[in-house]
């Protein structure tokens, strides 16, 4: 029943999302008192009503600047945005970039969808190799979040800076840190075509091995981020604890050329065969 309330005011926000959003309001549409309607709308949702409200303005604002030839400030003036340097500054702390280097560059995002208590997923192609030992030229991540790096790195060029200008696939890869409790993340190319200025990166060698390797379902630009986090949840949560494997030692990764458009990628998980008991 609480689902079913949440989801009316979400629907709610979602129709008129252009427009004044009130507590007051979305709680009278829920059907609770304004204490109860933040409260489960926070554990249901996981962010505040303004907090979802300001993603999805965002989010929907990101859109439109890439199907639209009009200025920026006008689309975000649409939205509630009362000007340009109010926009300017939401759209930094949620991507870490400006809206002009975004639409510069053309990266992907990790826009907010709408939420949904009742979303499906296809499932990623998989199949399993073992891989030589390689290396990798990367920078590692100096953002709170690997997508927020992703952006940066799209949007100073930096793959064109390492290989002197040449296309080639990029890697984000990644280890878990028990001693400063964090992941460790990098972005970067393969050695062998490195070409160009290396400031500010380090050399990371990925071991040889068993992996899993992972498709992601093809994407829109707009929801492949998106995509990419889906795909990472569903192979820990329900492929890895079923597929008899743990995950193994080394980096996993994952490979894409941003370059292509095509939005998808390939996600490397290294594997150690599981332990039978007795």
């Amino acid at each position: 029943m609480e689902q079913i309330h949440i989801q009316r005011t979400i629907d709610y926000i979602e129709a008129n999302l252009k427009d004044e959003l009130d507590n007051t309001t979305l709680a009278k549409i829920a059907g609770y008192s304004e204490y109860h309607f933040l409260r489960l709308f926070r554990k249901c949702v996981r962010l505040t009503p303004a907090d979802y409200i300001r993603k999805r303005r965002i989010s929907e604002i990101v859109r439109r600047i890439g199907d639209e030839n009009r200025p920026i400030s006008d689309i975000a003036f649409e939205y509630g945005f009362n000007s340009k340097e109010n926009f300017t500054r939401a759209f930094k702390n949620e991507h870490r970039i400006l809206p002009t280097e975004f639409k510069t560059a053309n990266c992907s995002l990790r826009l907010f969808q709408p939420f949904s208590f009742n979303i499906t997923e296809p499932h990623p192609d998989i199949s399993m190799m073992y891989m030589n030992k390689f290396s990798l030229i990367v920078y590692p991540c100096d953002e709170d979040l690997p997508a927020s790096f992703w952006n940066k790195y799209n949007a100073e060029k930096r793959s064109e800076l390492l290989s002197g200008g040449m296309v080639v696939e990029d890697y984000g890869a990644m280890k878990w840190n028990p001693d400063k409790n964090r992941l460790d993340y990098y972005i970067g190319i393969c050695e062998e075509f490195v070409r160009g200025d290396i400031t500010g990166t380090v050399k990371l060698d990925v071991s040889e091995g068993l992996y899993a390797v992972f498709d992601t379902t093809p994407a829109t630009q707009h929801d492949f981020v998106n995509t990419i986090h889906r795909t990472w949840d569903w192979i820990y949560n329900e492929w890895l604890p079923k597929s008899g494997y743990r995950r193994g030692n080394g980096y996993e990764f994952e490979v894409y050329v941003e370059a292509s458009k095509k939005y998808s990628e390939r996600i490397y998980v290294p594997l150690e065969k599981e332990k039978e008991n007795g």
